[in-house]
């Protein structure tokens, strides 16, 4: 590939250069989520602040960790993924917020992924549909552990992955209305957790680097639950999914360490 960057080394969207970014690193949407996120490291520092990719780099228990937002969506989060794996990173986990699908799953709650959905288009240069966007197995335990460890209420299982937020909150008005519903009905029938739209991104671009990659996420609310005429608490203050990353990446590196 030709050098856009005009430095071996540099990478060219999020500006990081190898060395500049820990092998773990927790991944947002949102760029202001970055700084808050670095506030649970041990001395962190900004190390490039370039379109939607803001990365900040500090230390947890001794090791080097990240925080590199990707902004919205599957493209900008498999640049996120790629770029990072050319400095050194080789552990992702991913944190955001999502709607609920699934009836018990509430505002405020946790959404561990085991998988996702791959309703979205960036994972399809990647890899052929039939092939599963799915977590790592150490990441998704280690999320697990971390949000039992913490006592926050939680639920496993897949998520749905989508390009368009209006599909997903007003799909009567889209031209592929039809489309849009009926699988949203068989997502609910299958037992799908929650919507967002990074994951399957994250986790094909993961297997296609041999990279490990997880995620968790906030839930907003739950347009289901309001439509039965089921309390819909709304929930923002994504605090709950940040300490339970940073719990899943000390678990994860006291294991690393271990092994």
């Amino acid at each position: 590939m030709q050098n856009y960057s005009g430095e071996i080394g540099l990478q060219y969207h999020i500006q990081l250069r190898p060395g500049d970014a820990g092998r773990y690193v927790i991944l947002p949407g949102d760029p202001k989520r970055c700084e808050k996120i670095a506030q649970h490291f041990e001395s962190p520092k900004l190390m490039a602040d370039s379109r939607e990719y803001v990365t900040y780099t500090g230390f947890l228990d001794g090791e080097k960790v990240s925080v590199t937002s990707t902004g919205i969506g599957g493209p900008s989060a498999a640049i996120a993924v790629e770029e990072l794996v050319n400095v050194g990173a080789d552990t992702f986990v991913r944190v955001g917020t999502c709607g609920g699908i699934d009836l018990d799953v509430k505002g405020g709650d946790l959404v561990i992924a085991t998988g996702a959905v791959r309703m979205e288009g960036a994972s399809r240069e990647y890899a052929p549909l039939e092939f599963p966007a799915v977590a790592d197995l150490d990441i998704a335990n280690a999320l697990v552990q971390a949000a039992e460890n913490l006592g926050k209420t939680f639920h496993t299982g897949i998520v749905q992955c989508k390009d368009s937020f209006y599909g997903q909150h007003d799909p009567q008005l889209m031209p592929v209305s039809y489309e849009l519903q009926n699988k949203w009905e068989a997502w609910k029938r299958l037992g799908v957790k929650a919507s967002e739209m990074e994951s399957a991104a994250v986790f094909v671009v993961a297997s296609y680097r041999k990279v490990r990659a997880g995620s968790a996420f906030l839930v907003v609310g739950n347009q289901e639950r309001e439509a039965a005429g089921l309390d819909n608490p709304i929930a923002h203050d994504t605090e709950d999914a940040i300490e339970a990353a940073v719990e899943a990446l000390r678990i994860l590196i006291k294991k690393d360490r271990a092994q």
